[in-house]
């Protein structure tokens, strides 16, 4: 390059400078004004630099009053168009952006949020971003909503479980210091019963808030899954036998995972209590254990009839119960939980990172749990 296109090149960049930093003051002036200025002050600044770098070069290379008179004004119209299509672009970016207030303060009011085509990419990545968020938040409150009602069942069914136990300890032992007992071991018993079940009953609630406080301690070790059904099965026998219903299982050789042995048996032993509780006489209850891929699958299949649709999604919560049709069909021999069982199934195997499902399974439903290898 020749020193005069140097010079010419220099010339420029200082006139087109000064008239870019006094476009950015001016910009920096109004950043809180609308969009319509943000965009007109960047046309103006263009036009502003192109003006000065033609006067500044014009006047170094000696140009006739004429010919710059000309050169002005193109750079005039030229300018006068910048600013009329930047004028139209500020206002649609305007109506872009007040119509995405509305839609905001809508959202703030209703929760929700309908995703559209508005302006630009960025706009319209936004306003997506929103309609995820409000699809988020709506998903949020229903399950605030049904843990809210969750927390009211099972203050309702702790409650109501926690009296009927208390009143007959009361009425028993009011027998006993009246000398009204004609057995006092039969009272005694019954007593050594219903404290029992208050126990268990407790200890579920217990085991359920460290479930949901996230403090459930794991001592994770490999576990074989054959030995945990054993026991289950063995001490599930005799709540089996005294409503009739018959055990099986079967899982395969040596297939160990990677468990809290006594989570994982209070997991299997839930699982067939709630069987057993709810299949009638002469129903079948089977426990099976499998390898599925990189996972270990353990199913327990009863005979309850099935499940509703409605109940479905409400099998795992707190308190849950079922519907009248879902009933315990022998509360003697199995006695009524407070509904904690499958709640606590589902939180110990969370824990262990796997996954409870459940699913109707001619005569009755199976409850699958998965858990890795």
């Amino acid at each position: 390059m020749t020193d005069d296109q140097w010079a010419i090149i220099g010339i420029g960049a200082a006139w087109a400078g000064a008239a870019g930093l006094l476009g950015l003051l001016f910009a920096w002036v109004v950043r809180h004004r609308s969009f319509r200025w943000q965009v007109g002050v960047v046309a103006l600044t263009a036009v502003l630099a192109v003006v000065a770098g033609v006067v500044g070069t014009a006047r170094a290379m000696f140009l006739s009053d004429h010919d710059l008179e000309v050169v002005l004004w193109v750079v005039t119209v030229a300018g006068v168009v910048a600013m009329g299509v930047s004028l139209v672009i500020g206002t649609a970016f305007a109506r872009w952006s007040r119509t995405m207030r509305e839609d905001a303060r809508r959202f703030g009011e209703s929760g929700r949020f309908e995703a559209g085509s508005r302006g630009p990419a960025e706009l319209q990545e936004l306003s997506d971003e929103l309609a995820l968020t409000a699809r988020r938040l709506q998903e949020s409150r229903v399950r605030e909503q049904r843990l809210e009602e969750s927390r009211r069942e099972l203050v309702s069914w702790v409650s109501h479980d926690l009296r009927s136990p208390l009143a007959a300890m009361r009425a028993m032992t009011e027998a006993l210091e009246d000398g009204l007992a004609d057995d006092p071991a039969r009272y005694h018993r019954q007593i050594r019963a219903e404290v029992d079940r208050m126990v268990r009953m407790v200890d579920d609630l217990f085991e359920l808030s460290r479930i949901h406080a996230g403090v459930l301690p794991l001592n994770l070790q490999p576990v074989a899954l054959g030995d945990v059904v054993s026991e289950a099965l063995a001490g599930a026998d005799p709540v089996a036998r005294a409503g009739g219903v018959r055990l099986g299982g079967h899982v395969d050789d040596g297939l160990f995972v990677t468990a809290d042995p006594g989570e994982l048996s209070r997991v299997v032993s839930n699982l067939l209590i709630n069987a057993i509780r709810h299949t009638p006489a002469d129903g079948v209850v089977e426990v099976t254990g499998r390898q599925v891929g990189d996972a270990i699958e353990l199913s327990v299949t009863d005979a309850c009839g099935g499940i509703s649709r409605e109940d479905m999604e409400r099998v795992f919560d707190v308190a849950w119960q079922g519907s009248p049709a879902r009933t315990p069909v022998r509360e003697p021999a199995v006695g009524r939980g407070a509904g904690l069982g499958l709640a606590i199934v589902k939180g110990i195997v969370e824990a262990h990172r796997g996954q409870v499902a459940v699913a109707n399974q001619d005569p009755g439903c199976r409850f699958v749990v998965t858990l890795p290898a």
